[in-house]
């Protein structure tokens, strides 16, 4: 049982840090004067005495009250002060937030061993210990306020004379625990990816523990920080919790074992109902009305709401989850979950998801223990009420039909359409299916992640386009894996020119399965001439795009002729990398992060910020390296070296482009036009212009209006650099 100790009044306010642990034996209060300035504290006058005990003021000790030299002892009232406790500047006035005003100054409070830093509110906390309070703070109405010598402020160290047993471990992407991380101030989906991947690798493994202790501080008494201009009102428990700069709570029930960053640009805010442990929360976070979260990490810019639950997983930039349960997972960055009946478990979602209400990804039940897992590539889209069993992986983009899929998903085919199959051991798969029927969704989506990105530093690095290396290297992969089901379908050896060619009566005539290598049982393929068809006339776009890019800028702004521009290209591209990887939501080649990861094993890399900055340099290259991959993606399609670029092969690939772009467009207004012309969804209005009040036009839809004047742009650029031929 629990017991309540007892010791001696004058004790009240001593031993914060046991004595074997103090950093220096003479000082106890070493530390806490490192974390705060400490030179402009006065003692308090004979006359400022009296004046705070007339106002109903008490104190252990007067002489361990210091204040600076605009002190208005008048504005402190009915307050209790113990230990050594420091006040700044209180000049009459007040400080308003959302419209609460509340004078300057101390009131019915009972305040131990704190730093307050200028023109503070300070009325009615109930109890406020071993905290050091920014400039122009307000706290009000709180029931504690409490930090302990041991606070790690939700950093996965430990404190000097404590064991291993007391980490804090966040497990991710399997419930078993064994792709556990420690979590650190200033850690990022990339970083986490990296240690819950690479499980056989001890070396890394330790080395990952090694650094993560080297980001904190292992002694004992540090306090915990409000910064300036915080708002903290009207909530119930706050222990070893940090505090950025502006950031605002207010009706929180729990806080515990924090660091919520904060700053001027990206404010965090903490709403009514939370109770949030063990966690490192970003900067620019919105977390409210009731959520539940433990041992956990979000990155910048997230949403969590009405009454989500987030236990064991990492939540990364641009996210929103609201209502949902959702257990050991890393999501990496611009994910969208909503809805109360949503549930999620044991996997690693690479960014740009949407998970549909009723979608139930995960299950204690899929084996003998629960350690099953779910790898899904980014823009993974499950439909209403659908759910997988583990262990299951995903290509990029995938979009899943709503249905039970009782056995597990190899989907390696991107851009697909998944469907239930008449039988429980069928599935069905229309590869393509984004480019044909979603173009829509597809092209908005890229345009709605640039802008809703409001990260004002963006330290995880994001790659938002859907045509990309990792999305094209896959393509190729889906062209290999349709052009051998064709193959043996059709009982003999076809070229890809002649499926083209012929792919309506392939398509019309065929009956493509595979069996045990997408699906565990039968995989009906529909369309897959088309499939290829569509993958190389992308794989086409994302190259020609490149290469149209390379020769508007080349004569537009170098002033260069064709032939000046492709000798130019060709020198300029690097060797072809078809091996990459989405890190936290950067894409990088499998080569550098293999290399990353030998420098942070021979301790070339010494700590998390030098890892960051290698990430900082990856990018860096990116842009050239997927220029290259792009051009080389064009050549390796049709089978050319570079020296084979000349006019005609110019001509021809800007053409094509040309027309992708027009074929995109459209697909982007038909898929949307699908809403206004459809009976059933005009059931509902009285007439059509009801309907347009409501849902607006295509024609005023601002995703439209972009994509249309992009793609009509570069249509006209193309044919101002096809007239120079």
């Amino acid at each position: 049982m629990n017991s309540i100790s007892s010791g001696k009044i004058e004790k009240f306010s001593q031993d914060f840090v046991p004595t074997e642990y103090l950093a220096d034996k003479t000082n106890p209060y070493f530390i806490r004067n490192r974390q705060h300035d400490t030179t402009r504290y006065r003692k308090l006058t004979s006359k400022e005495i009296e004046i705070l005990v007339k106002n109903n003021n008490s104190a252990e000790n007067w002489d361990k009250i210091f204040v600076t030299k605009n002190f208005t002892p008048t504005l402190v009232r009915n307050c209790e002060f113990w230990g050594l406790v420091r006040m700044g500047d209180l000049t009459p006035g007040y400080l308003e937030y959302h419209k609460l005003r509340l004078p300057i100054g101390l009131h019915n409070s009972t305040i131990i061993s704190c730093d307050l830093g200028d023109n503070v509110v300070v009325r009615n906390v109930r109890y406020l210990s071993h905290f050091i309070i920014g400039n122009h703070c307000i706290l009000f109405n709180l029931d504690e306020m409490i930090t302990v010598d041991n606070a790690k402020f939700g950093n996965g160290i430990v404190k000097e004379g404590e064991t291993e047993e007391v980490r804090i471990w966040i497990e991710l992407a399997n419930e078993n625990g064994n792709r556990a991380v420690l979590p650190f101030a200033g850690m990022l989906p990339a970083d986490a990816y990296l240690w819950s991947r690479n499980r056989a690798d001890k070396s890394l493994q330790q080395r990952f523990i090694e650094l993560t202790d080297k980001s904190g501080d292992t002694r004992r008494g540090f306090y915990g920080l409000v910064g300036d201009h915080c708002v903290i009102k009207n909530s119930r428990i706050i222990k070893n919790v940090n505090f950025g700069s502006h950031c605002y709570v207010k009706g929180a029930n729990k806080l515990k074992n924090l660091t919520i960053q904060s700053s001027t640009e990206e404010p965090t805010q903490i709403g009514e109902g939370v109770e949030l442990v063990n966690g490192i929360i970003g900067y620019g976070n919105r977390i409210f009305y009731g959520v539940k979260a433990v041992r956990f990490v979000t990155g910048r810019n997230v949403q969590l709401k009405y009454g989500a639950r987030l236990l064991n997983s990492f939540l990364g930039d641009n996210s929103t989850i609201s209502c949902c349960e959702v257990l050991n997972n890393l999501i990496f960055p611009f994910h969208e979950q909503h809805h109360n009946n949503s549930f999620l478990i044991a996997s690693t979602v690479q960014g740009q998801a949407n998970i549909a209400a009723g979608a139930t990804i995960g299950s204690n039940h899929n084996s003998r223990a629960p350690d099953g897992e779910i790898i899904a590539k980014r823009g993974f889209w499950p439909g209403l009420c659908s759910n997988f069993k583990h262990n299951s992986i995903f290509a990029p983009f995938a979009l899943i039909a709503k249905g039970t899929y009782y056995a597990e998903l190899n989907i390696r085919l991107p851009f697909t359409l998944i469907s239930p199959g008449d039988k429980t051991d069928e599935i069905n798969l229309y590869p393509g299916y984004w480019f044909k029927h979603n173009m829509y969704a597809l092209a908005r989506n890229s345009w709605k992640f640039k802008n809703r990105d409001k990260r004002i530093i963006k330290e995880q690095h994001i790659e938002t386009d859907y045509l990309a290396p990792d999305t094209v290297e896959s393509m190729f992969e889906g062209t290999e894996i349709l052009l051998q089901a064709i193959q043996k379908a059709a009982n003999k050896k076809l070229s890809v020119g002649e499926i083209i060619q012929n792919q309506s009566e392939l398509d019309a005539g065929l009956k493509v399965v595979l069996n045990d290598a997408l699906y565990h049982g039968k995989a009906l393929i529909i369309k897959p001439a088309q499939g290829i068809a569509l993958y190389r006339m992308m794989i086409e776009f994302y190259g020609g795009r490149a290469l149209f890019e390379f020769l508007d800028k080349s004569f537009t702004e170098n002033s260069e002729n064709l032939s000046a521009a492709l000798k130019r290209l060709r020198s300029s591209l690097e060797h072809p990398i078809n091996e990459w990887d989405n890190l936290g939501g950067q894409i990088i080649p499998k080569q550098e992060i293999r290399r990353l990861i030998e420098d942070i094993k021979s301790g070339q890399l010494k700590s998390w910020e030098d890892i960051h900055a290698r990430y900082d340099e990856c990018w860096e290259r990116y842009p050239k390296q997927k220029f290259s991959h792009a051009v080389h993606s064009l050549l390796r399609l049709y089978g050319l070296q570079a020296e084979a670029m000349d006019s005609s092969f110019v001509r021809d690939i800007l053409s094509k482009v040309k027309a992708t772009s027009k074929f995109l467009l459209d697909g982007a207004f038909k898929s949307r036009e699908k809403d206004y012309t459809n009976p059933f969804r005009q059931a509902t209005y009285e007439n059509r212009e009801e309907m347009e009040a409501v849902l607006g036009t295509t024609d005023s839809n601002s995703f439209l209006i972009d994509f249309r004047n992009e793609m009509t742009k570069m249509q006209n650029k193309i044919d101002e650099i096809l007239s120079q031929f």
